[in-house]
């Protein structure tokens, strides 16, 4: 009885941070001059087959950033760096794939390694500070953020193709570029067969920290790291590892992009993914399952945003402000949440030992 009563307290914390976050949103709306009922209408509405391809694919990429965030977060490394370790392994990939260097489905494969090692090894770079220096991973991946957005510039404009008033990486030939499936009419568009990608990471995630030592030991460090000491685990090589593994994950973001529709790094690369994977992260409490439905459902806000503004006149950046509150009610929410269970526990077991005492005194 308790349990089902926790897991139905658990259910109703997003359900009703997302309620107070659109009762927040639509308040600020009428405050400026909205429409409140215009915002809740569009936001509840079915979205045209096109979205419906859109958010499938933004919810692929998401979900990858979002993992990437995760894995550090689950041993409390804070790696603010995915939009960096991705943004260099997008440039990579796509240098790597557009030289053609092998053929085919060859190609893709290495492209693939050569992203994940790029992410690895620029998020390596602040795990090895960390644990030589002791410098805190927060400020490390932040300062990595910038550097990475000024050599990917600088390579770009320095040594990439020029097309039009801009410069990208070569086009990736056509017998390496990915092709989708249509669900749809085909001006709906295609959904990138290499958001499989971000199946196989979340099933991988869930094996490597529920049925493995490896897992084991990350959340065992990540909830105190003297017992994890204290029981022999080397917290440097879990600091190291753990590192590489988030930014191997984050060079995979935008793969599935990169082969299925932009086919070159440069005016098509989207930026923001890691940002916005660290808020779903923390949404779906760094947990495969919940991360898969707080994905789906920013990439369904971020869609339905471009509606607000053509077809209500609301500014974008309402749904910016939605999703944030949805974060920090979500957060506040779970707390009281925890904070439930342990005072539910506490009564069980004292009224445990009041049963107990009551049994032993003789009549």
């Amino acid at each position: 009885m308790n349990r089902l009563r926790n897991i139905a307290v658990a259910v109703a914390a997003p359900l009703l941070a997302i309620a107070f976050s659109l009762a927040v949103t639509s308040l600020v709306i009428e405050i400026s001059g909205g429409s409140a009922a215009d915002f809740i209408g569009i936001i509840f509405s079915w979205p045209a087959d096109r979205i419906l391809v859109n958010i499938a694919n933004q919810t692929s990429l998401i979900y990858l950033s979002a993992l990437a965030a995760a894995v550090g977060f689950r041993m409390n490394l804070f790696n603010i760096g995915v939009e960096g370790q991705y943004r260099m392994a997008a440039y990579a990939g796509a240098l790597f794939a557009g030289a053609a260097l092998l053929p085919g489905a060859l190609n893709v494969i290495g492209a693939l390694l050569v992203a994940v090692a790029a992410g690895a090894a620029w998020a390596g770079i602040a795990g090895l500070l960390r644990v030589t220096r002791g410098v805190s991973e927060v400020i490390s991946t932040i300062m990595l953020n910038a550097i990475a957005v000024t050599i990917t510039g600088y390579l770009i404009n320095t040594y990439g193709v020029k097309a039009g008033d801009s410069r990208r990486t070569e086009v990736i030939p056509e017998s390496s570029q990915v092709p989708g499936w249509q669900p749809f009419e085909k001006a709906a568009g295609e959904v990138w067969t290499l958001g499989l990608l971000a199946v196989l990471a979340g099933v991988a995630f869930w094996l490597v920290l529920n049925k493995t030592r490896f897992g084991f030991d990350l959340r065992a460090t990540g909830q105190s790291e003297s017992a994890a000491v204290a029981s022999g685990v080397n917290t440097k090589k879990m600091t190291i590892l753990t590192m590489l593994i988030s930014g191997g994950i984050a060079g995979l973001i935008w793969m599935p992009s990169l082969f299925g529709s932009a086919h070159y790094y440069g005016t098509t690369f989207q930026v923001g993914l890691g940002f916005t994977g660290i808020a779903v992260a923390l949404l779906g409490r760094n947990r495969a399952l919940p991360i898969a439905f707080a994905a789906l459902l920013f990439a369904y806000l971020n869609e339905q945003s471009n509606r607000l503004t053509i077809e209500a006149g609301i500014s974008v950046e309402v749904i910016q402000i939605t999703q944030g509150i949805i974060v920090l009610a979500v957060v506040i929410a779970y707390e009281l949440v925890r904070r439930y269970r342990v005072r539910s526990e506490e009564q069980r077991v004292a009224q445990t030992r009041q049963d107990t005492t009551t049994e032993e005194v003789p009549a």
